[in-house]
């Protein structure tokens, strides 16, 4: 038994400073404002890896983007930072999708821009039907743009299979062409060429990934994000039918599943660098208090909760909303078995929050002190589904850029850079 001790503190001897915490970084307004790279990123990165160009501590780009592939944002992110960044160290909007495998065989309409097709297959969607090819197939639906217009009018010899889920992935190039067909498409249970009927409720399910409202690009003043699109498509829908638009699921930041699945990739890091201390904190930086620190600190109450239920058994329980309008995707519903064991159970202690300056966040405005009701008018940017709570757009630290969080984050930890961490 003491040769064995011997050993183990030898091998902890040559790794000294073996990290126990890892950093989920948000990408635009904290790295990037559009295409454009934030000085302080690059600098950040610096202290990040070693001279062999490997992280020092586990690294995941968590982003509410969704029009492209991982492996290209992966690219993208090795060219803006100079460090060499795998498709495995990102998270995009749709990518817990992967677990809905019960949608894969069905035929679904996606929506948004980029690759569409090529991202729905990589996630395992088998019969992936685009908005271009729903208007093609039945050119009389969209009919706002006078331009556009069929100078023909005949009906479609061709059928499509019938639509059994919408995706949404992001916002689309058209809003127009986009609302009326998704909305045909509600309206008529997946048969768009039909006339409406709306009697048919609930609709069809519906998953939607990024509810960001607004979003930081090269302008002044933030920009519409795919959450501004859902708030017209609910709206129509509601307007129209009466009825609320139900969601299956809402993915993306601050949902708890996209970070559940971005702390299994910090522990997949850390087992690939043979690091046998576990994971206890995350850092989640970002610059949207509605998004980055509102998601982060609603997983660091998960992990709370999750870890003062002494005795009970773990469960992925991936929230899709923090309000009364939705309910939790429990694990014997919609997340494959398979999948929930490869996941399963999240090992952090606590996710903490850090807000930067150079993005949505403009440090001059201050959220008003009165009613709740008051600031959920004027304030709160989050998804109608998500429960305005004060505590968790409340970050735990607030830093002028990403440089000075990832300084802070390694004196909080006591972690020193200069040391190289070796891998066996």
């Amino acid at each position: 038994m003491c040769a064995v001790m011997e050993i183990i503190t030898y091998f902890f001897s040559l790794q000294p400073n073996i990290p126990n915490f890892g950093f989920l970084f948000d990408i635009d307004g904290v790295l990037v404002r559009g295409k454009t790279p934030i000085p302080a990123a690059k600098k950040a990165f610096q202290k990040l890896v070693n001279s062999q160009g490997q992280f020092l501590v586990p690294v995941v780009f968590v982003t509410n983007a969704g029009n492209c592939l991982r492996q290209k944002k992966a690219d993208q992110l090795s060219h803006i930072l100079g460090v060499p960044i795998s498709q495995d160290q990102v998270v995009m909007s749709h990518s817990p999708l992967r677990m809905f495998k019960r949608y894969h065989d069905k035929c679904v309409l996606v929506s948004g821009q980029g690759p569409l097709l090529d991202i729905a297959k990589y996630l395992g969607f088998c019969q992936p039907i685009t908005i271009d090819i729903l208007r093609e197939t039945y050119p009389l639906l969209d009919m706002v743009d006078h331009d556009r217009r069929p100078k023909v009018l005949h009906l479609s010899a061709v059928e499509l299979p019938k639509i059994e889920a919408v995706v949404l992935f992001g916002e689309p190039v058209r809003w127009e062409t986009n609302l009326q067909l998704i909305i045909d498409v509600l309206l008529t249970g997946g048969c768009p060429g039909k006339p409406h009927h709306q009697a048919s409720y609930p609709h069809i399910p519906v998953l939607a990934c990024n509810m960001d409202l607004m979003w930081m690009a090269e302008a002044q003043s933030p920009r519409f994000g795919h959450g501004t699109f859902m708030v017209c498509l609910e709206n129509i829908y509601k307007k129209i039918t009466g009825k609320e638009l139900k969601y299956e699921a809402l993915m993306g930041k601050p949902s708890e599943l996209t970070y559940h699945y971005a702390e299994y990739l910090i522990r997949m890091q850390a087992a690939q660098r043979h690091w046998k201390k576990p994971i206890q904190t995350l850092y989640a930086i970002g610059d949207n208090l509605m998004t980055d620190i509102y998601g982060a600190n609603l997983y660091n109450r998960y992990l709370e909760e999750k870890n003062s239920r002494k005795g009970s058994k773990g469960r992925i329980q991936a929230k899709v909303a923090a309000g009364t309008r939705s309910a939790t995707i429990s694990q014997d519903d919609e997340i494959d078995h398979t999948w929930q064991n490869e996941l399963a159970p999240a090992t952090a202690t606590n996710c903490r929050s850090v807000l930067v300056c150079t993005g949505v966040y403009n440090p001059h405005t201050e959220v008003p002190s009165d009613t709740r009701e008051s600031i959920t008018e004027t304030v709160f940017h989050g998804h109608r589904d998500f429960r305005f709570d004060p505590a968790l757009v409340e970050p735990d630290h607030i830093v002028p850029d990403v440089d000075a969080a990832v300084d802070l984050i390694y004196q909080l930890e006591n972690f020193a850079p200069n040391q190289d961490t070796r891998t066996f």
